[in-house]
């Protein structure tokens, strides 16, 4: 089973709310651009998400006003 370290993710504060959104979002466009492209993914497509976050290619932005919740 895939399970990351999400502390570097989740410093300064951002909520596992706005990470599970991000994560969610991001494994919906790779999986519909894989199906444009009419590629077969080996990973699945939450892996490859998290990966993005984790990598730093992508950056969650929450609004300051849910950040100190």
């Amino acid at each position: 089973m895939f399970n990351p370290d999400l502390s570097p993710i989740l410093k300064n504060h951002l909520s596992r709310y706005s990470l599970v959104t991000a994560t969610a979002k991001r494994a919906r466009e790779i999986s519909q651009q894989a199906e444009e492209n009419q590629e077969i993914l080996i990973e699945k497509p939450v892996s490859l998400a998290l990966d993005d976050f984790l990598e730093g290619k992508y950056e969650i932005v929450e609004p300051e006003e849910i950040r100190n919740l």
